[in-house]
């Protein structure tokens, strides 16, 4: 196990990938990678990238809410991240008088700054390799019994290492689907404000039309700030907290980019899956994501239609719409581009590879039959998973209605007083957050669709007994779409869930019978019992087992490649990275080339008075009239550049993620990938992938030209 240990490190440290792929553990970026680096362009040292003792890159950077990177820009903890990151913080300041979503935001002093609930700022102060300490705990355990114990031990290590008195976070993440297990240690600040942001006419500019397209003219960015306690600990928020001193900031760049400029990434990429089976491939583009994107387009139908008509409804529905847009439109490039370059066959080469290795050893012989028997025993239920998901409880009703099972359960099984009054103040939480953004028009026609599709699409045996008969009997034909929307019509009328008075009196005298007999409770609970009862033990036996014998691939593949001197990378795990490539133009097709930067011309171009994804602010239309880009002007090209592409490999939680130069300056903000690569969380394509980021002169202009907070623009260190 120990000679394992050394491989496995080795191969983390000694990583080296095709064209610019990679997103690489700074803590073990190794020589031959750190070479490769300085030969792209690279003027920094090691040090000066990862150091636990001194100030480097790393403390510059962010995880901003658990969901996005951000990256701190001046001495007084100054973040700048991208405006779908601080979208629900914006909204949730907002107000039909006061709506910064649609006018922008911008505090001119720190004393306007807004306080934004719930966000955080983890920064990272050191990673330790505890696979030792892990694998002999592990000992010779396989399956779902070396997965209880590997929580158990990972849990035990992240206690160890967590300090909750000084918001000190210990997190343990495995690496290599579990061959390796590493411990990241941050520092958490709760008190974040938000200091900027443009109009959403900027921030969100192309909308659904331009999401994962390049050439893009999205100023997607907004500015946030972190606070400390006088005395310098972390704290929850205080109207007495000062801005942080942080260890280290980025200067910010108004050089600008050319055509084969190095670029660097750091930031939290969320999750790949670069070793996946040829199965899930073939599971991925033959079920899941053409479900996913079905039933996403639906919701997105109806919100969308409510949304258009009224303010106050867009201004609700906002950030859940773009929650479930962003993804809908990668799942469908995703399927698409992993069929046209035949990843399967791919990995069925692949795989073919690693079975002549595989014969004669015993541990690694016999792992694609035994794997595609779980593949085999699971695929008749999977498509009911994701419209359960995905459709049924796409529904924020159902959502809702859903969790009040903790309800029904205290109640049925006769807990005590106190055990039904805790589940009643939580179901009470619950509703007053669900209401918040609740649109009854949108949603039941979304309960409607989603009732019809599953009827449709999954099968008959796996409904839920008796549902649909009950349906059929009451309201008409199953295969007609009145008889879905009648339905919906009457659980939405009748529910006591939308129902104050009827709510009050249940949460008043909880009584199970009652419960049971809601309209919106029971179609819940009639699909998440059937879930439950049928289909989760299965799911849960095929996750087990899928992970397991991933293990045991990736085990292999790394034995086997050891022999023959390949190194690898492991996958992304919300845990910091770094990317490296270069600023760089490419040809998608025939004929068509594309340049490496926009610009405010061609943002004029798309231009669309009143139109949902392609209005423009006046002053922006009236400062681009008159060229009015000041030192942000870009010299060569004679206009305000917008946006850059890159080659640099990201993925989803590298939104907000500081694109930096070869010196450390911050060049620009990375915010989406390209349609033609979104294979990328399977397979990197080294001729297509491009990072698509915001130029940061952009990000300037519109807080100084556009905005006026000039007072923002003095606070950071300016490269010329």
């Amino acid at each position: 196990m120990k000679k394992f240990l050394v491989t496995i490190v080795l191969c983390c440290s000694l990583l080296r990938g095709m064209a610019d792929e990679g997103m690489w553990l700074p803590m073990l970026l190794g020589q031959q990678v750190y070479n490769d680096m300085v030969k792209r362009g690279l003027k920094l040292t090691k040090e000066q990238l990862y150091s636990v003792n001194k100030a480097s890159l790393k403390d510059a950077i962010i995880i901003f809410g658990g969901f996005c990177t951000g990256e701190i820009v001046s001495n007084e903890g100054l973040i700048f991240t991208n405006h779908h990151c601080g979208y629900d913080a914006i909204a949730t300041a907002s107000t039909v008088t006061a709506n910064y979503l649609k006018e922008g935001f911008w505090a001119k002093t720190k004393q306007q700054e807004i306080p934004s609930a719930g966000l955080y700022a983890d920064f990272l102060t050191k990673i330790e390799d505890v696979t030792a300490e892990v694998n002999a705990a592990l000992s010779d355990l396989s399956g779902a019994e070396r997965l209880a114990k590997q929580n158990a031990v990972i849990a035990e290590i992240n206690k160890r290492y967590s300090d909750a008195s000084k918001n000190i976070i210990g997190k343990v993440s495995p690496m290599f689907k579990g061959n390796q297990f590493l411990v990241f240690v941050y520092q958490r600040y709760n008190d974040i404000r938000l200091v900027g942001a443009p109009p959403e006419s900027i921030g969100k500019y192309g909308g659904d039309t331009d999401n994962w397209e390049w050439p893009r003219h999205t100023g997607d960015f907004s500015v946030f700030r972190v606070y400390m306690g006088k005395d310098g600990a972390s704290g929850e928020y205080s109207p007495g907290n000062v801005p942080l001193k942080p260890k280290h900031f980025l200067p910010v760049s108004l050089k600008g980019v050319k055509d084969g400029d190095y670029a660097m990434i750091y930031g939290y990429p969320g999750s790949t899956n670069r070793y996946e089976s040829s199965m899930g491939v073939k599971q991925k583009t033959d079920i899941a994501n053409p479900s996913i994107v079905n039933l996403r387009d639906m919701r997105l139908k109806y919100m969308l239609e409510e949304m258009k008509k009224d303010p106050a409804t867009r201004l609700a529905l906002a950030s859940d719409y773009a929650s479930i847009a962003n993804y809908w439109k990668f799942f469908d490039g995703e399927a698409k581009q992993l069929l046209k370059y035949d990843v399967y066959g791919q990995k069925k080469a692949a795989e073919a590879k690693f079975q002549q290795w595989a014969n004669g050893k015993s541990e690694y012989a016999n792992i694609f039959s035994e794997w595609s028997k779980v593949y085999d025993n699971w695929r008749p239920y999977s498509k009911h998973q994701i419209y359960l998901n995905e459709g049924i409880m796409g529904s924020p009703l159902m959502g809702f209605a859903a969790s009040l099972q903790q309800v029904e359960n205290a109640i049925v099984k006769k807990g005590s007083s106190a055990d039904i009054s805790k589940a009643i103040e939580a179901a009470k939480e619950a509703r007053a957050e669900f209401l918040k953004s609740e649109n009854r028009v949108s949603d039941q026609n979304i309960l409607g669709a989603a009732l019809k599709m599953f009827y449709t699409n999954i099968d008959k045996n796996q409904h839920p007994i008796g549902f649909y008969d009950g349906v059929k009997g009451s309201f008409g034909s199953l295969d007609d779409d009145a008889t879905y929307k009648k339905y919906a019509a009457n659980v939405f009328n009748n529910t006591m869930l939308l129902n104050d008075s009827k709510w009050n009196a249940f949460t008043s005298n909880p009584d199970a019978t009652v419960l049971q007999a809601d309209p919106a409770y029971a179609t819940a609970s009639a699909f998440m019992k059937n879930w439950q009862g049928k289909y989760l033990p299965l799911f849960m036996q095929f996750n087990s087992r899928n992970s397991e014998l991933g293990r045991l691939y990736l085990k292999g593949v790394l034995a086997m490649d050891t022999v023959k001197a390949k190194k690898m990378y492991p996958d992304a795990t919300f845990t910091m990275r770094v990317s490296f490539g270069n600023v760089k133009s490419y040809s998608p097709a025939d004929a068509v080339k594309y340049d490496y930067v926009t610009t405010m011309k061609g943002v004029l171009e798309k231009y669309k008075p009143g139109d949902y994804e392609f209005d423009l602010p006046a002053k922006l239309m009236e400062l681009a009239k008159n060229k009015d880009y000041g030192q942000y002007a870009d010299p060569v090209r004679k206009d305000l550049v917008v946006g850059f592409i890159t080659t640099n490999d990201i993925t989803g939680g590298n939104s907000g993620s500081p694109v930096i130069d070869a010196n450390g300056n911050l060049i620009g903000l990375a915010f989406d990938g390209n349609y033609e690569a979104l294979s990328h969380k399977i397979q990197f394509d080294p001729v297509f992938n491009r990072t698509i980021c915001v130029d940061v002169r952009y990000v300037l202009w519109c807080i100084d030209k556009l905005g006026g907070a000039s007072n923002i623009i003095k606070e950071l260190k300016l490269v010329r």
